[in-house]
């Protein structure tokens, strides 16, 4: 069975990631194995977290847990370190560096690699993958490092982590997310599941304070978007009807603005009202609008179509505007 482990793993791996490795083979991966002698005993003072490190949040209740197995049975792996100006910078397995110090320890066993930034990089979220040890917006931060200061490809990544370019893909767009959303996904408030049906929405952040609340699964999260953008499409049309105006409406404005020398703007609802906002420019305007109303005085205006049926000439006053007791 350990076998079978150990061979998916070694699968997982992306395609020349072993030859970076060389003797970080698949057992130094996997921490149930036993003590794997090394010959290089560091002080842990001497090594320090590198700066590529793509995990930035620990357990620490972990961290504690794996201090008391350390303080039994000592470092189990060795740390992968590489030498720089400062002493050594750590590649691989800060997790135990930390726990090695919670349990006083003064050293620890160390291999010793020669490799670029962009190996460094490249074994660290590897290694953080395989453990699964990174949140999601972690990973993807880690890929969009790997583009923008490496000149990978979605494609180079995929074949580095051992992942479909569509999945690496999907787990960038993350990082279009609101920054609290992301903190939703980085404190594991929400799955990352949850966060791809998230990304583009305008109210992300709403509907991530909603699937806490009511502790929403994924798949009611997915119906919960398609409703919404549903009836944004529907609610879209309705409202350009709504807006659009046809020509009797045009013509009615047009008739009332030359009868009453103002600018009159008629505004129909999608129910069959609407509203008529009179403009004036000046107090003698406003007088004139003032007297009309007082006056009680109509207007008779007939829609072009309704004054060429001379069969119905009462239709003419459909469109007549009287002020009435």
């Amino acid at each position: 069975m350990l076998e079978n482990n150990n061979e998916n793993k070694k699968k997982s791996l992306g395609r020349g990631l072993e030859a970076l490795l060389g003797e970080m083979n698949e057992d130094v991966l996997d921490n149930e194995l036993a003590a794997i002698p090394s010959d290089n005993m560091m002080s842990v003072s001497d090594i320090h977290v590198s700066p590529l490190q793509p995990r930035k949040e620990f357990d620490e209740d972990a961290i504690k847990a794996l201090a008391s197995s350390i303080k039994e049975k000592g470092v189990l792996q060795p740390l992968i370190v590489r030498k720089d100006d400062t002493g050594y910078e750590l590649i691989a397995g800060e997790r135990r560096l930390r726990a090695a110090k919670e349990a006083g320890l003064s050293e620890v066993p160390v291999i010793i690699k020669t490799l670029s930034d962009r190996e460094v990089l490249e074994i660290a979220l590897v290694e953080n993958l395989l453990r699964e040890n990174l949140s999601p917006i972690e990973e993807a931060t880690a890929y969009q490092n790997l583009i923008d200061n490496f000149s990978h490809t979605q494609e180079k990544i995929a074949e580095v982590v051992g992942k479909s370019r569509s999945y690496v893909a999907n787990t960038l767009r993350l990082l279009t997310l609101p920054e609290k959303v992301k903190d939703y996904v980085n404190e594991g408030k929400i799955t990352a599941g949850h966060a791809r049906c998230l990304v583009g929405l305008d109210n992300a952040l709403n509907l991530a304070d909603k699937i806490i609340k009511d502790d929403l699964n994924v798949r009611q999260v997915e119906s919960l978007v398609a409703k919404q953008k549903d009836g944004k499409t529907s609610s879209d049309v309705v409202t350009k009807k709504a807006l659009a105006k046809d020509k009797d409406i045009l013509e009615i404005e047009s008739n009332l603005n030359k009868n009453l020398g103002l600018r009159i703007k008629i505004s129909p609802n999608s129910q069959g009202g609407g509203k008529v906002v009179m403009q004036y420019a000046s107090v003698a305007e406003l007088d004139m609008i003032i007297n009309i109303l007082s006056n009680k005085k109509g207007f008779s205006l007939s829609s072009p179509v309704e004054e060429k049926n001379e069969e119905n000439p009462g239709d003419k006053e459909k469109f007549s505007i009287k002020f009435v007791d």
